[in-house]
């Protein structure tokens, strides 16, 4: 305990905060996957698609109502107004309620046509529109939070919400009844509750509401990433609005349960952005890109090895996750973990496109790469079933990163006079072999010796590497 309590105490502030980023997201998700299989359970399949069909439309009218203006506009903000960030983000909760309104009122008055189209019922709706109006000021508050590093208040907050979503979730389909509408509902009353007084406070620092040079900043930044955000979304969530449409809400439980299953390796992603972004950042300040392509190498490949490892693993969590009326979905998540290294492959590289202010680029790509994925949907799913969404998920991802490098690399060129701020030949061979992985590993679900044979020699070199790892977390 000594030497674990010396090691932590020689952390510096970013490897600290990365640290507990890391923690607070295995706990935050650890209650979710505590709590999940229950809700599986007690949920039928039609229901638990229900819900999860209103979380992939949560995600797309968020775009619409608040332009993301809590991510890429933000984390610039918090570097360039450093000095006025309380102002800042009372301006932006300002704009982001002006905004959610406008589309709100919009929606209703059609809501006439849109309703069936969309598939949810109106009370869903408008707890999605209130959901909507309460979310950005925590966003606004962790950016914040991950740039001052104070990692204590975000973990604090962060599991606060944690431990409420689910354990009124769990009293509301016990006592109201075990539908959608009643988990829906506890989840937006613990939205607001907690967002809604980061947004008292935010609103008495910054004392205020309307800015029109912050307005104009960040609309001029947001509006060009909007078809990029939703093309983000189209490829995170399109599959299951599809499913819905194209096969049914049952199977979009299936889909959606090894979706969510297949995104674990997003913990570390996530932990690894929150604290990476502000050092990439001051590096990108400095046009110091070959720090960037440096640590960017060991990254890519602690990611490559996690969706690998989760790969290996997939029918047991399946198994502990869901019930036998979930089995199929152990198929759907090799290609899932797969697209998340590539997920995380686009947003580092998109980097210089947010710093540099360049974001126009990003339409093209994402575009494009959305416009694929409804295309690939639409002739495969309704021949080979859902698990087929989720290789059209990967190809388009594969495609999404090949399009950010491709625009990353021009722009990094020109401004910093540099090629890239990846080691191009070892990610371009580990997402090959990633590819191959996620397209075979279902042959080896029977063994499970060999799978584990093979988790067991991956901790191992784990193991063997720690202090290399280590100086990966606590790097300057």
């Amino acid at each position: 305990m000594k030497r674990l309590l010396q090691k932590y105490r020689s952390l510096n502030v970013r490897a600290r905060s990365a640290l507990w980023f890391t923690i607070c997201n295995f706990l935050q998700k650890g209650i979710s996957f505590i709590t999940t299989p229950i809700f599986l359970r007690i949920l039928t399949t039609e229901q638990y698609g229900t819900y999860s069909l209103y979380l992939s439309w949560l995600q797309v009218f968020t775009v619409l109502s608040t332009l993301y203006l809590y991510h890429g506009v933000t984390d610039n903000a918090m570097a360039k107004f450093e000095d006025d960030r309380s102002r800042f983000i009372s301006s932006m909760q300002g704009l982001t309620i002006t905004l959610t309104s406008g589309v709100a009122l919009l929606f209703f008055l059609l809501s006439g046509r849109l309703q069936k189209w969309i598939g949810l019922a109106p009370i869903l709706m408008l707890l999605m529109f209130t959901e909507i109006y309460a979310i950005p000021a925590f966003f606004f508050w962790s950016a914040r939070q991950r740039f001052e590093y104070r990692y204590r208040s975000l973990v604090a907050v962060t599991l606060l919400k944690s431990l409420l979503n689910p354990c009124l979730g769990l009293l509301a389909v016990h006592y109201a009844g075990p539908t959608a509408l009643s988990r829906v509902a506890a989840a937006v009353s613990v939205e607001c509750a907690v967002c809604g007084v980061l947004m008292v406070i935010q609103f008495v620092q910054g004392k205020t509401f309307f800015d029109k040079n912050y307005w104009k900043y960040a609309l001029t930044l947001a509006i060009p990433m909007v078809p990029h955000y939703l093309a983000g979304i189209i490829l995170n969530h399109g599959d299951r609005i599809m499913i819905s449409k194209l096969v049914g809400k049952p199977e979009v439980a299936l889909y959606g349960v090894a979706y969510s299953i297949g995104m674990l390796v997003l913990l570390f992603v996530n932990a690894i952005n929150s604290a990476m972004t502000p050092w990439v950042y001051s590096k990108l300040k400095i046009s110091d890109i070959k720090a960037i392509r440096s640590r960017s190498r060991e990254v890519i490949a602690i990611v490559f090895c996690l969706a690998v490892g989760l790969m290996l693993i997939s029918p047991e969590v399946v198994r502990i996750f869901g019930s036998a009326k979930y089995a199929q979905s152990v198929y759907v998540i090799p290609p899932v973990a797969g697209s998340v290294f590539f997920v995380y492959l686009y947003g580092f590289l998109s980097f210089p496109e947010f710093y540099y202010e360049k974001t126009s680029f990003l339409m093209i790509a994402s575009l494009f790469a959305a416009g694929l994925n409804v295309v690939l949907n639409y002739i495969f799913i309704p021949r080979y079933g859902f698990v087929a969404a989720a290789y059209t998920t990967l190809t388009c991802y594969v495609i999404y990163s090949l399009g950010h490098y491709i625009v990353g690399r021009s722009i990094l060129t020109r401004e910093a006079g540099e090629r890239s701020m990846v080691d191009e030949t070892m990610t371009l061979v580990l997402g090959v072999v990633l590819i191959v992985i996620s397209c075979t590993i279902h042959m080896l679900f029977p063994s499970i010796f060999i799978r584990y044979a093979l988790v067991a020699a991956g901790m191992l070199i784990a193991f063997v590497k720690r202090k290399d790892i280590y100086k990966i977390i606590n790097a300057k």
